[in-house]
């Protein structure tokens, strides 16, 4: 989760939705990204999308663990289920329900770990950008 939330500061350093992930296989970092909505002008560029980008083909994805500081939406829940990630630790739900029920239905195990790191890095973000956030979740 280090490195997840690593992954949320560069975002917003970058001026993007600070939301971060990290794909782990065998004990060992496979893929990392953050949100680049803003930055690379693309709707769907989601951190979990982007950490599977960086990812790249890994063969099977039996046995991953993909770690978000924020619970998935629907679109990356889908990635998720698609490619068959059986396990995802998140750190926070607070700011953002996500599709955790769609996932769980999926055969998905949730951990939850409600970091307060996670949720006000978010919250301080929304504050300041609420139109920007709405943009990403789908409610504008």
């Amino acid at each position: 989760m280090k490195t997840a939330i690593a992954e949320t500061k560069k975002g917003l350093c970058m001026g993007g939705i600070p939301i971060g992930s990290v794909l782990v296989k065998n004990g060992k970092i496979v893929g990392k990204g953050h949100n680049q909505r803003v930055q690379k002008n693309n709707p769907i560029l989601h951190a979990e999308i982007d950490c599977l980008e960086n990812a790249g083909r890994i063969g099977s994805y039996k046995g991953t663990v993909l770690y978000s500081t924020l619970m998935p939406c629907f679109l990356c829940s889908g990635a998720i289920v698609q490619f068959g990630i059986k396990k995802v630790v998140v750190g926070e739900s607070k700011n953002f329900k996500g599709a955790k029920k769609f996932l769980q239905s999926h055969g998905v195990k949730i951990i939850d770990l409600d970091l307060e790191e996670c949720k006000s890095l978010l919250k301080g973000f929304i504050q300041k950008n609420p139109l920007l956030w709405k943009e990403d979740i789908g409610k504008l």
